[in-house]
């Protein structure tokens, strides 16, 4: 049982400032008698390693070792899993949470915090804690039983805390899971769609369906699930890439494409996933939509010559001369010397049967490069 006014709690929050808010709120309501402080989940996990901490307060955003990642290091270790956590968040990242608050969270806080919203979320935790309903009794002893391998007992566990909670998604998925141990693989796909429907915002549910196709080799579900995942998280980024990448080398371009566009209007490092998207499409013959990326990277950086250059070859892939010449135009306007440019510019006005403007360029390269093979070899043909 924890006591409210004794018991030991942990802060984990980067700002110096919503640490000392939250202490002078604790004092203020005469919560807690220990008070503990870290500035990252790293930190904060060592605290809870070397000391007991009857609750933690984490912030969403934290350097090395952000809100998310500490918790699932929490959930996964036993000494640590049952230990209850509020997260403290922006507003503006409420859609994140809400992957977590059905599931691993047992409640949280938006900023600016208030004194009033500080004291009820304690208390509630606090009195689930204390008195479980019969939903988590069962569920607890479902998580135990699996440990000791009875998947068929921690079924039955689980269709008992299901008789209390019928639309909890986290003990639907719990079976579904369980399911799966014991290779009743379309019992647990229908539990998993299940707590899908009853929770439009379970991510965690989608990505183990994901999962479950991609074994299957049925990418096009996979995919299509791996969509709504990026709808409401953009946690899997990574694994949305690689779906999209299979996608492409087996031919679904359509589904490929979405969840390229999807993956770069979530990252937060847009440059550097457009660019390999971009290279992975080049690389399997896709022109069209690397195109149109580059072409918006130039507006987001117009004085990116070598992008531009790039964009005028992929112009040609894509059989539109006319604007490869003005990329090329453009970048040898600005690029001194810039051979490659000047090259493309030749190629494509002997095509056009532009003899004067082509050996305008190839005198140009030959002034700087007399014994340029592909200069010399285009002027012979002229």
């Amino acid at each position: 049982m924890i006591d409210k006014s004794n018991m030991s709690i942990l802060v984990v929050d980067d700002m110096k400032s919503m640490r000392l808010t939250i202490r002078k709120m604790l004092k203020n309501l005469d919560i807690g008698k220990i008070l503990r402080f870290a500035e990252n989940g790293r930190e904060g996990l060592d605290v809870l390693k070397s000391t007991k901490c009857d609750l933690v307060f984490m912030d969403w955003n934290m350097p090395v070792l952000n809100g998310v990642e500490m918790l699932e290091r929490m959930r996964s270790d036993k000494e640590l899993r049952d230990i209850p956590v509020i997260m403290v968040t922006a507003e503006a990242e409420r859609d994140i949470v809400a992957e977590v608050a059905e599931t691993e969270v047992d409640g949280y806080l938006l900023k600016p915090l208030t004194l009033g919203a500080l004291d009820s979320t304690i208390k509630s935790v606090i009195e689930r804690v204390n008195n479980p309903d019969p939903a988590t009794v069962h569920r607890l002893k479902a998580r135990e039983l699996e440990e000791q391998g009875d998947f068929e007992a921690a079924i039955e566990q689980v269709k008992l805390a299901l008789s209390y909670k019928p639309s909890a998604s986290r003990l639907l998925r719990m079976l579904g899971l369980l399911h799966f141990r014991i290779k009743k693989n379309k019992v647990a796909e229908k539990c998993l769609q299940k707590a899908i429907a009853v929770n439009r915002n379970d991510v965690i549910s989608r990505v183990y369906l994901a999962d479950y196709h991609m074994k299957k080799d049925d990418l096009e579900k996979a995919g299509n699930l791996m969509l709504e995942i990026l709808s409401l998280s953009s946690r899997y980024n990574e694994r949305a890439l690689d779906l999209g990448e299979k996608l492409l080398t087996r031919g679904s371009r359509r589904l490929a494409m979405d969840l390229f566009s999807k993956t770069i209007s979530r990252s937060q490092k847009t440059n550097v996933v457009r660019e390999r998207i971009i290279d992975f499409c080049l690389e399997k013959n896709e022109v069209e939509f690397p195109k149109a990326l580059l072409e918006q990277s130039i507006k987001e950086n117009p004085s990116n010559y070598d992008m531009i250059f790039k964009t005028g070859l992929v112009s040609l892939q894509a059989e539109d001369n006319e604007s490869a010449l003005k990329y090329f135009i453009e970048v040898d306007r600005h690029v001194r010397g810039h051979i490659e440019a000047k090259l493309e510019l030749a190629k494509l006005y002997l095509k056009d049967q532009k003899v004067l403007q082509a050996d305008e360029y190839l005198t140009q390269i030959l002034r700087i490069e007399p014994k340029n093979e592909m200069a010399l070899a285009l002027r012979r043909a002229t």
